[in-house]
């Protein structure tokens, strides 16, 4: 999205990257200009899917750049706007899907009955409206939330390093030796 909406090019996010610039822009953005529906309502899983967000916001934009009688790449004048309802869709998947795992792990004994633990890392973390609505989504089923600092929330291998580094100091599920192990790159 940041990138059809040639953010790059925007004075407040040139040197941003995509995440970041949309977090932004959202922030003064009225969400409630642009609604986006959210993706999968048909699908009763826990899966995650943004392709048809995507196309939903594509079009949006083609409209808009119609409207305003501008070229693809040039700045919209409802960008803060698209920027604010992108995000607040994205969030809202993903606290909806993250609320069914959830429920799915409780009801199948998954996770202890007390002392659950909600962890968000990754690129996904460092965004603020979606830490915190994630937290809210904690919070209102008595799940601990642990999330990392954002500086750390930037790239996944960064993520795996973090984990192994915490599970080392805990002593937990920490092979010292990788013989009986077999490996298979993707």
């Amino acid at each position: 999205v940041a990138r059809r909406l040639s953010l790059r090019k925007h004075p407040e996010c040139h040197s941003m990257a995509g995440g970041k610039a949309i977090e932004h822009l959202a922030q003064t953005g009225n969400r409630q200009q642009h609604s986006f529906r959210l993706p999968m309502q048909q699908y009763r899983n826990c899966d995650f899917s943004f392709s048809g967000l995507q196309n939903l916001v594509n079009k949006a934009i083609i409209q808009k750049e119609k409207e305003e009688g501008i070229q693809e790449g040039s700045i919209l004048s409802c960008v803060k706007d698209i920027a604010a309802a992108v995000q607040h869709t994205v969030a809202l998947h993903i606290i909806q899907r993250t609320y069914r795992a959830m429920l799915f792990c409780i009801k199948n004994s998954i996770l202890p009955s007390k002392n659950a633990t909600l962890v968000v890392s990754g690129g996904v973390a460092s965004n603020q409206y979606i830490r915190k609505g994630l937290q809210a989504l904690a919070d209102a089923n008595d799940f601990a939330f642990l999330c990392p600092p954002p500086r750390l929330c930037t790239d996944n291998g960064v993520m795996i390093a973090w984990n192994g580094i915490e599970r080392l100091h805990a002593g937990l599920g920490v092979l010292h030796s990788t013989d009986g192990i077999r490996y298979e790159p993707k």
